[in-house]
């Protein structure tokens, strides 16, 4: 009798993660060792930044929003990149002290202009929209590979995964760019005259969640994070077949490092995490499991309870934004 043969990539590859995928165990009895350990791994796998150039920033259009002004500024993160970017400066902070920021970053899509309320999308994606309403000073780039930076693709194929392609050749690290650029974002927003440095929040939605969570982990300059619609586990994300693309993945990652090793090295900063209940591309159960193992890391440390908030709402992979409000005001 013949024996059971398989045909199938997804299947061998599911099979593979199967195997050396990390068990989920509870925060080890030395959080310093850990963490030290977590990010010499993320670091070497992010590999080399680019060499540092001066942004040479430049103010090209600036249109009244009612509550806040929104600014286009461009700036120079590599000798051969440039960001656009949009600034939203509340009215009321004119004439102010050096208050709090938040650097709004998308997720998949149209890019700044989405977040911004430029362009409509689903409920809740203006964020830094409404961030701005509310009286914060607003930074929202566009990612490599969107809004102003995005190039023509022929059908079926996705700018990520090209990205990808492009990188690997060049030995390169998509995400590690995205984070590159956002870490140049932060030098932008913390050398404004209306914010404080020690003010400074970071908050994005899917694949801006995944921006969020590392950015927060790898610059101390981030003093609170809002990550939506992401922090799960890449155990979990990577049993959804579509799922993960180009620009969100680690070389070797798996076994190696988990969202909660990331988040972990967040704390004791605070957090405020954001899952769908219907979510099918990040589950809300491992978040669940992942937002438990960190609360503990923030025990022990010494953080509030409150340091570390799980909005789980009803409803898919989107910006809630119910808890962000008084989140951001308790911390900023």
């Amino acid at each position: 009798m013949s024996r059971s043969r398989n045909f199938s990539n997804w299947a061998y590859w599911r099979l593979h993660h199967e195997r050396v995928a990390a068990t989920e165990e509870p925060p080890p009895a030395d959080i310093d060792a850990w963490r030290a350990r977590t990010r010499t791994r993320l670091d070497a796998r992010l590999g080399s930044h680019p060499a540092p150039v001066p942004l040479d920033l430049e103010t090209t259009e600036e249109v009244d929003r009612g509550d806040y002004a929104r600014t286009r500024i461009v700036f120079d993160v590599e000798e051969t990149m440039s960001v656009p970017a949009y600034l939203l400066v509340p009215h009321a902070r004119r004439d102010t002290a050096p208050g709090p920021a938040v650097l709004a970053v998308h997720g998949h899509g149209p890019g700044k202009a989405r977040v911004c309320g430029i362009e409509r999308g689903g409920e809740g994606d203006d964020y830094a929209h409404a961030l701005a309403s509310l009286g914060y000073v607003v930074l929202a780039p566009d990612l490599r590979g969107f809004g102003e930076r995005s190039e023509w693709m022929p059908a079926g194929n996705y700018h990520c995964d090209w990205d990808l392609v492009c990188a690997t050749m060049a030995g390169v690290v998509p995400l590690e760019r995205n984070l590159w650029d956002l870490a140049r974002s932060l030098d932008v927003l913390c050398a404004h005259p209306l914010v404080d440095p020690a003010r400074v929040a970071v908050a994005g939605l899917s694949y801006g969640g995944t921006c969020a969570l590392f950015l927060a982990a790898l610059d101390p300059r981030v003093r609170v994070a809002v990550v939506s619609g992401y922090l799960s586990s890449w155990r979990a994300a990577h049993a959804v077949p579509w799922n993960m693309c180009g620009s969100q993945v680690l070389p070797d990652q798996l076994g190696e490092i988990e969202h909660v090793d990331i988040a972990a090295l967040i704390a004791p900063r605070p957090l405020l995490v954001e899952s769908g209940t219907q979510d099918g591309i990040f589950p809300v159960g491992p978040a669940r499991q992942t937002v438990d193992r960190l609360r503990a890391v923030y025990a022990r440390l010494g953080a509030p309870d409150d340091a570390v908030v799980h909005d789980v709402f009803e409803g898919d992979h989107r910006w809630h934004g119910v808890e962000v409000p008084a989140f951001l005001a308790r911390w900023l």
